[in-house]
């Protein structure tokens, strides 16, 4: 590490004294020297994200191709993944479990000078790559997860890598602003949302001023998402379903979705925190073992069952409503995909809840639809507004959530309705629970990073020895 530290620090003065220094002002000079290294992460990251992409798209077709042809298979394959995923995590990085967006703000808020060494426990390169490499083989295995709040985790690893190889004396920016960076370039890249990178780190990661890191978040995001575009070209997450101006009636429907699946999403995401709960009773490792394998066999069962739709991201089942929807997805399949997730999740693995969280609202919302007589036709608006609101219950996120499903579907006609929607979300989930799972959850890796404090009574000065 030292080595590399040492040739980054000579790039960089070789560049600093023959290119920027006679071709700039200080003021500039400084600007430019501070942004370089993000402009390094975000490149980077963009590469990254593109890889990880590539292999998790692999990792869900493969699944679906040994489910499809062998169902039985699950109940041995599944269990398996489930434990593999699991004992990456605990032997190697126990910070790479879960989504990744919980440990990023507690990465931010431990980003001070009295306990930013800390950070590492959440935030360091060797975290990354066990993110990687555990939420692959759990998708693989059947599980239901994602991978942009992974790709948010392991892109703010990346910014904190490049701000500590920075040499002394060179113009700095903070380490939190470094993370908070992270975050936005990372999701940017994994959604192709510049935006919603941006008014990520307004709502969910930071609440510092923005004029503090605008240039910095602006530049990476764009840097970031750019890099991903040359490879993967100009796509639409979800590409161009067609909206249909909503009527009187159907505006009424937009709010009923809205509190639906707001609550619902409130509710998947205390689920969550019940379980996590409740598997600290386990404390030995065969205790646990036995959580996790259990886990893999009840979603062995839920493989076996219903196939394809029960595991996975759940894109399949976003296009398929949104492009061509039949009027005939069953009713089952939101309570299926409800416990795969909570299953997949709190098996103790990594994989995000993103995704997976717009994949159930646009279910749920579907399903509403129907019960509303709604047409087929008028649908798509509904399902984006399900979309939304489900995921703005887990995240507590409203603008962020709107802002992502209006870049990833380009249906600006629908502004208005996504953020009314979200809106709606956020005040019945707030009923549920005040604070967002990820703030709970970013709670609980704080205390986790942080060393021990003594009691009161251990600190007692020992009687002097007789002598």
């Amino acid at each position: 590490m030292s080595d590399l530290s040492t040739r980054y620090a000579r790039v960089l003065s070789l560049l600093d004294r023959h290119v920027i220094r006679p071709l700039y002002t200080d003021r500039v000079r400084r600007v430019i020297l501070q942004s370089f290294p993000f402009w390094i992460a975000s490149l980077l990251t963009g590469l990254v994200a593109v890889g990880y992409e590539k292999v998790f798209g692999w990792a869900e077709q493969a699944s679906f191709t040994w489910l499809g042809n062998t169902p039985w298979l699950a109940f041995v394959v599944t269990p398996v993944a489930f434990g593999a995923s699991w004992l990456l995590v605990r032997q190697l990085a126990p910070a790479a479990r879960g989504s990744g967006i919980p440990q990023v703000m507690a990465g931010i808020e431990l980003s001070n000078p009295a306990h930013h060494q800390h950070t590492a426990y959440l935030l360091s390169l060797r975290v990354a790559v066990v993110k990687v490499l555990s939420s692959v083989v759990l998708l693989l295995g059947g599980g239901v997860i994602g991978r942009e709040g992974p790709t948010i985790q392991v892109s703010a690893a990346i910014f904190r890598a490049i701000n500590k190889l920075q040499p002394a004396g060179w113009p700095q920016l903070s380490r939190q602003i470094a993370l908070v960076t992270g975050g936005a370039a990372g999701l940017a890249a994994a959604f192709n949302t510049p935006l919603g990178g941006i008014v990520f780190v307004v709502e969910e990661l930071t609440q510092m001023h923005m004029a503090r890191f605008r240039m910095a978040v602006f530049t990476a995001v764009i840097i970031a998402g750019l890099t991903a575009q040359t490879f993967l070209g100009p796509y639409l997450y979800l590409g161009f379903p067609k909206i249909i101006p909503a009527t009187g009636r159907v505006q009424l429907v937009v709010v009923l979705v809205a509190i639906v699946c707001g609550l619902a999403g409130a509710f998947f995401a205390k689920t969550l925190l019940w379980l996590s709960a409740y598997r600290k009773r386990f404390a030995t490792l065969a205790a646990q073992a036995g959580w996790v394998l259990g886990c893999g066999l009840l979603m062995a069962g839920i493989a076996y069952a219903f196939g394809n739709e029960g595991v996975g991201t759940g894109k399949p089942i976003i296009n398929r409503l949104l492009f061509q929807n039949n009027g005939l997805t069953p009713w089952y399949l939101f309570p299926v995909r409800f416990a795969g997730m909570a299953l997949s999740y709190s098996s103790g693995g990594a994989g995000g809840v993103f995704a997976t969280s717009l994949s159930a609202g646009a279910i749920l919302g579907d399903g509403i639809a129907r019960l509303s007589g709604v047409a087929i036709a008028d649908r798509n608006l509904l399902i984006l507004v399900s979309m939304v609101s489900f995921l703005t219950g887990v995240v507590r996120s409203p603008f962020t959530a709107a802002i992502l499903v209006l870049e990833m579907t380009d249906r600006h006609s629908a502004i208005f309705q996504l953020l009314i929607s979200g809106l709606l979300a956020q005040s019945v989930a707030t009923l549920v629970d005040p604070h967002s799972l990820y703030e709970h959850l970013k709670q609980s890796f704080i205390r986790e990073a942080l060393p021990p404090r003594r009691s009161p009574e251990a600190q007692v000065t020992p009687a002097p020895q007789p002598g």
